[in-house]
């Protein structure tokens, strides 16, 4: 499912000049059908390992602090509901590849059908991105809002919650931390998605209003 996923992405990068690659296994396959498509423009990502595989393949990558637009961005999630709200927690990047997803006309999640669900339930934690002299103030203020913390490493910080919390106000309250850079729930940010399933290709649209 994630190569037919990949798949149907490279028909939406043709004639795009500047797209943006996130990470993981599917974004890997679209790399490599972007270079038998022979794509010629740039390449912006978050990933080393997916700046590894392009480099590898002959395409043209670009620093991200280079550009300030992006045509189409494609990537990875955890989960996403059905307003295209979605946890990417599992790659510990999300401040840059929300960037990315910030400065991209589009924001494309690629996934198979199990990764949607009616709404976020939190089996995934929400990660923070956090100035390390922040962590005791950030983790009191997690739970004074029913959430859990433990530290992945220094500087990201998992947040779990027990019940179902409304996603505006929680990305509001999370991004108002004094600590906090950025969160891996991205609220709003994805225009579309590509959904792979047992019955072919599916494509999910959203309105767009945290640009």
């Amino acid at each position: 499912m994630k190569r037919r996923c990949a798949k149907e992405a490279v028909s939406w990068a043709a004639g795009k000049g500047i797209i943006g690659l996130g990470g993981g296994q599917t974004i890997g396959y679209l790399a490599e059908y972007l270079k038998e498509a022979e794509f010629k423009g740039q390449i912006v990502t978050p990933s080393e390992q997916t700046k590894e595989v392009c480099e590898r393949l002959g395409l043209c990558v670009t620093d991200t602090e280079e550009v300030s637009h992006v045509d189409i961005a494609f990537d990875g999630c955890d989960q996403v509901d059905r307003c295209l709200n979605a946890i990417k927690s599992g790659g510990g990047i999300h401040t840059k590849e929300k960037i990315i997803g910030k400065m991209a006309d589009e924001y494309v999640l690629l996934v198979d059908e199990s990764k949607v669900a009616e709404q976020i339930d939190f089996t995934f934690p929400i990660v923070l991105e956090i100035v390390p002299e922040a962590k005791g103030y950030v983790e009191s203020k997690i739970q004074e809002i029913g959430g859990r913390t433990s530290m992945r490493s220094r500087t990201l910080m998992e947040v779990w919650f027990a019940e179902l919390k409304e996603l505006e106000s929680l990305d509001r309250e999370l991004k108002q931390m004094t600590g906090v850079v950025e969160t891996s729930l991205f609220y709003h940010v994805a225009a579309k998605a590509i959904v792979a399933g047992e019955q072919g290709i599916t494509v999910m649209e959203a309105e767009r209003r945290n640009k």
